[in-house]
Protein backbone atom coordinates (compact mmCIF):
# COMPACT_ATOMS: atom_id res chain seq x y z
CA UNK A 1 0.00 0.00 0.00
CA UNK A 2 1.05 3.54 -0.84
CA UNK A 3 0.43 6.56 0.23
CA UNK A 4 -0.99 9.04 -2.68
CA UNK A 5 0.56 12.60 -3.12
CA UNK A 6 -2.69 14.11 -2.03
CA UNK A 7 -3.25 12.46 1.60
CA UNK A 8 0.81 12.58 1.39
CA UNK A 9 0.72 16.36 1.25
CA UNK A 10 -2.69 16.88 3.58
CA UNK A 11 -0.73 15.28 6.39
CA UNK A 12 2.71 17.41 5.74
CA UNK A 13 0.17 20.54 6.05
CA UNK A 14 -1.25 19.35 9.07
CA UNK A 15 2.27 19.03 10.53
CA UNK A 16 2.79 22.35 9.73
CA UNK A 17 0.09 23.92 10.58
CA UNK A 18 0.92 23.18 13.97
CA UNK A 19 2.88 25.95 15.11
CA UNK A 20 4.33 29.36 13.04
CA UNK A 21 8.02 27.60 13.12
CA UNK A 22 9.89 23.99 12.39
CA UNK A 23 12.78 23.95 14.23
CA UNK A 24 15.65 22.88 12.08
CA UNK A 25 18.02 20.43 14.80
CA UNK A 26 21.44 19.37 13.66
CA UNK A 27 21.67 16.92 16.78
CA UNK A 28 25.63 15.80 17.37
CA UNK A 29 25.12 13.84 20.96
CA UNK A 30 21.86 11.76 21.25
CA UNK A 31 21.70 11.95 24.60
CA UNK A 32 20.54 15.69 24.60
CA UNK A 33 17.68 14.52 21.79
CA UNK A 34 15.12 13.88 24.59
CA UNK A 35 15.62 17.16 26.58
CA UNK A 36 16.29 19.06 23.55
CA UNK A 37 12.59 17.67 22.44
CA UNK A 38 10.66 17.93 25.69
CA UNK A 39 12.22 21.86 25.91
CA UNK A 40 10.09 22.74 22.29
CA UNK A 41 7.25 20.97 22.78
CA UNK A 42 6.92 22.59 26.12
CA UNK A 43 7.88 25.73 24.55
CA UNK A 44 4.98 25.15 21.66
CA UNK A 45 6.60 24.21 18.78
CA UNK A 46 5.81 20.36 18.47
CA UNK A 47 6.93 19.53 14.95
CA UNK A 48 10.39 18.81 14.85
CA UNK A 49 13.08 18.33 12.15
CA UNK A 50 16.04 16.41 12.38
CA UNK A 51 18.32 16.73 9.99
CA UNK A 52 20.19 13.59 8.64
CA UNK A 53 23.75 15.58 8.89
CA UNK A 54 25.45 13.92 11.95
CA UNK A 55 25.65 10.39 12.64
CA UNK A 56 23.40 10.85 15.74
CA UNK A 57 20.34 11.62 13.83
CA UNK A 58 19.04 8.53 13.32
CA UNK A 59 18.99 7.60 17.05
CA UNK A 60 17.86 11.05 18.17
CA UNK A 61 14.77 10.51 15.81
CA UNK A 62 14.15 7.36 18.07
CA UNK A 63 14.25 8.85 21.18
CA UNK A 64 12.41 12.10 20.18
CA UNK A 65 9.53 9.86 18.74
CA UNK A 66 9.06 8.80 22.61
CA UNK A 67 8.35 12.27 23.94
CA UNK A 68 4.59 13.07 24.63
CA UNK A 69 3.40 15.75 22.11
CA UNK A 70 6.07 15.95 19.50
CA UNK A 71 6.01 15.11 15.81
CA UNK A 72 9.49 14.35 14.32
CA UNK A 73 10.79 14.42 11.40
CA UNK A 74 13.87 13.45 9.26
CA UNK A 75 15.46 16.33 7.28
CA UNK A 76 18.05 16.73 4.54
CA UNK A 77 16.03 13.48 2.96
CA UNK A 78 18.40 12.94 -0.40
CA UNK A 79 18.15 9.25 -1.37
CA UNK A 80 14.91 6.23 -0.97
CA UNK A 81 17.61 4.51 1.82
CA UNK A 82 17.39 8.07 3.73
CA UNK A 83 13.44 7.57 3.71
CA UNK A 84 13.57 3.97 4.54
CA UNK A 85 16.03 4.31 7.27
CA UNK A 86 14.46 7.60 8.48
CA UNK A 87 10.43 6.21 8.02
CA UNK A 88 12.38 3.16 10.68
CA UNK A 89 14.00 5.63 13.28
CA UNK A 90 10.31 6.75 14.28
CA UNK A 91 9.95 9.58 11.82
CA UNK A 92 6.13 10.64 11.18
CA UNK A 93 7.48 13.25 8.68
CA UNK A 94 10.50 13.50 5.98
CA UNK A 95 11.47 16.99 4.50
CA UNK A 96 14.00 17.22 1.50
CA UNK A 97 16.06 20.12 0.47
CA UNK A 98 14.63 19.50 -3.23
CA UNK A 99 12.64 16.67 -5.46
CA UNK A 100 13.56 13.91 -7.27
CA UNK A 101 11.07 11.02 -8.68
CA UNK A 102 12.77 8.32 -6.71
CA UNK A 103 12.82 10.60 -3.23
CA UNK A 104 9.21 10.71 -3.74
CA UNK A 105 7.80 7.18 -4.70
CA UNK A 106 10.04 5.91 -2.07
CA UNK A 107 8.36 8.40 0.25
CA UNK A 108 4.84 7.24 -1.14
CA UNK A 109 5.85 3.45 -0.55
CA UNK A 110 7.23 4.08 3.02
CA UNK A 111 4.22 6.15 3.60
CA UNK A 112 5.84 8.97 5.00
CA UNK A 113 4.13 12.52 4.12
CA UNK A 114 7.01 14.38 2.32
CA UNK A 115 7.39 18.41 2.77
CA UNK A 116 9.51 18.70 -0.92
CA UNK A 117 11.86 21.55 -1.38
CA UNK A 118 11.37 24.28 -4.44
CA UNK A 119 13.15 27.11 -5.31
CA UNK A 120 10.99 28.18 -8.64
CA UNK A 121 8.31 28.65 -10.12
CA UNK A 122 8.60 25.43 -12.41
CA UNK A 123 9.83 23.69 -9.25
CA UNK A 124 6.51 24.05 -7.61
CA UNK A 125 4.56 23.66 -10.43
CA UNK A 126 6.09 20.22 -11.15
CA UNK A 127 5.74 19.14 -7.58
CA UNK A 128 1.90 20.85 -7.89
CA UNK A 129 1.48 18.24 -11.49
CA UNK A 130 1.92 14.90 -9.27
CA UNK A 131 -0.43 16.18 -6.30
CA UNK A 132 1.87 18.39 -3.91
CA UNK A 133 0.58 21.44 -2.95
CA UNK A 134 2.29 21.77 0.82
CA UNK A 135 6.29 22.74 -0.18
CA UNK A 136 9.32 24.20 1.66
CA UNK A 137 10.75 27.11 -0.21
CA UNK A 138 14.76 26.22 -0.01
CA UNK A 139 16.75 28.54 0.24
CA UNK A 140 14.45 30.91 0.98
CA UNK A 141 17.31 33.52 1.51
CA UNK A 142 19.18 32.87 -1.21
CA UNK A 143 16.23 32.39 -3.62
CA UNK A 144 15.44 35.90 -2.70
CA UNK A 145 13.66 35.91 0.27
CA UNK A 146 9.98 36.96 1.07
CA UNK A 147 9.56 39.23 -1.95
CA UNK A 148 10.62 36.18 -4.07
CA UNK A 149 8.32 33.90 -2.27
CA UNK A 150 5.39 36.69 -2.92
CA UNK A 151 6.19 37.15 -6.56
CA UNK A 152 5.80 33.06 -6.62
CA UNK A 153 2.60 33.35 -4.66
CA UNK A 154 0.73 35.30 -6.97
CA UNK A 155 0.12 33.26 -9.92
CA UNK A 156 0.38 29.74 -7.91
CA UNK A 157 -2.15 30.35 -4.64
CA UNK A 158 -2.60 26.96 -4.37
CA UNK A 159 0.99 26.09 -3.22
CA UNK A 160 1.53 27.17 0.56
CA UNK A 161 5.10 27.25 1.35
CA UNK A 162 7.37 26.41 4.68
CA UNK A 163 10.48 28.90 3.60
CA UNK A 164 13.59 27.52 5.07
CA UNK A 165 17.26 28.61 4.51
CA UNK A 166 18.40 31.69 6.44
CA UNK A 167 15.17 32.45 8.40
CA UNK A 168 16.17 34.17 11.45
CA UNK A 169 14.24 36.42 13.77
CA UNK A 170 15.10 39.53 11.87
CA UNK A 171 13.40 38.20 8.75
CA UNK A 172 10.93 35.78 10.02
CA UNK A 173 7.70 38.34 10.49
CA UNK A 174 8.05 39.53 6.53
CA UNK A 175 7.71 35.41 5.52
CA UNK A 176 5.05 34.58 8.01
CA UNK A 177 2.60 37.54 6.77
CA UNK A 178 2.45 36.18 3.39
CA UNK A 179 -0.81 34.69 2.55
CA UNK A 180 1.32 31.32 0.96
CA UNK A 181 3.41 30.54 3.94
CA UNK A 182 2.24 28.60 6.91
CA UNK A 183 4.14 28.14 8.44
CA UNK A 184 8.66 28.86 8.53
CA UNK A 185 11.70 26.54 9.39
CA UNK A 186 14.46 27.97 11.64
CA UNK A 187 17.20 26.64 13.66
CA UNK A 188 17.39 29.80 16.15
CA UNK A 189 15.49 28.68 18.26
CA UNK A 190 17.58 25.49 19.49
CA UNK A 191 21.58 27.13 19.15
CA UNK A 192 24.19 25.07 19.47
CA UNK A 193 25.79 26.86 22.25
CA UNK A 194 22.69 25.98 24.66
CA UNK A 195 22.01 22.64 23.43
CA UNK A 196 25.67 22.14 24.63
CA UNK A 197 25.60 23.75 27.62
CA UNK A 198 22.11 21.93 28.62
CA UNK A 199 20.17 25.05 28.86
CA UNK A 200 16.93 23.71 28.03
CA UNK A 201 14.93 26.16 29.75
CA UNK A 202 16.43 28.46 28.12
CA UNK A 203 15.40 26.81 24.59
CA UNK A 204 12.35 26.50 25.87
CA UNK A 205 12.14 29.96 26.26
CA UNK A 206 13.16 30.79 22.42
CA UNK A 207 10.78 28.04 21.58
CA UNK A 208 7.71 30.39 23.47
CA UNK A 209 8.77 33.42 22.03
CA UNK A 210 8.63 31.85 18.61
CA UNK A 211 5.47 29.92 18.72
CA UNK A 212 3.65 33.40 19.71
CA UNK A 213 4.45 34.66 15.74
CA UNK A 214 1.15 33.01 15.14
CA UNK A 215 -0.97 35.69 17.35
CA UNK A 216 0.38 38.51 15.42
CA UNK A 217 -1.16 37.31 11.79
Amino acid sequence: MTLSAKAASKRTRDICALAPIVPVLVIEDAGNARSLAEALVAGGLPALEVTLRTPAALEAIRVMSEVAGGHVGAGTLITPEDVRVAKAAGATFGVSPGATDALIAACEEEELPLLPGAATASEAMRLLERGYDMLKFFPAEASGGAPALKAIGAPLPQITFCPTGGVSPANVRAYLDLPNVLCAGGSWVAPQDKIASGDWTGIEGLAREAAQLARHR
